[in-house]
């Protein structure tokens, strides 16, 4: 693990780390341990940021750090901090949870795939089921 991969763990509740991973893993189909870059940007909104292409790739580019062209945990978990940093006079983690409530809309601590689907649906994305 990385000096950034451990300050990222470092910075974020349990609670934070389990709904990271949670959302990190609605995308990571086959259980290999990492995301797409393309499916990084859905990720992303569903968690309340809304990053231009050109920051996509820029993040990325920064956080991919063995060069595989996709994002495993420890990666991502390094990128949603520098964005929870970045976005720190606008949200805080508490606000952040109760999004995470909000989208959680039976209540069971988990987004599942109808209500993640509701919220990309919202969002005016394409949805792509695979």
């Amino acid at each position: 693990m990385t000096d950034a991969q451990q300050e990222a763990r470092s910075f974020l509740s349990e609670e934070m780390l389990a709904e990271f991973k949670a959302a990190f893993d609605m995308f990571d189909t086959d259980g290999g341990g990492d995301i797409s870059t393309k499916e990084l940007g859905q990720v992303m909104r569903m968690l309340g940021q809304n990053p231009t292409r050109e920051e996509l790739d820029e993040i990325i580019e920064e956080v991919d750090e063995d060069g595989s062209g996709t994002i495993d945990f420890e990666e991502f978990l390094v990128m949603m901090v520098r964005l929870l940093k970045e976005d720190q006079a606008g949200k805080s983690e508490e606000e952040l949870a109760e999004c995470f409530r909000i989208f959680d809309k039976n209540g069971d601590g988990y987004i599942d795939r109808e209500e993640f689907a509701q919220i990309i649906r919202s969002t005016g994305e394409p949805n792509s089921s695979r």
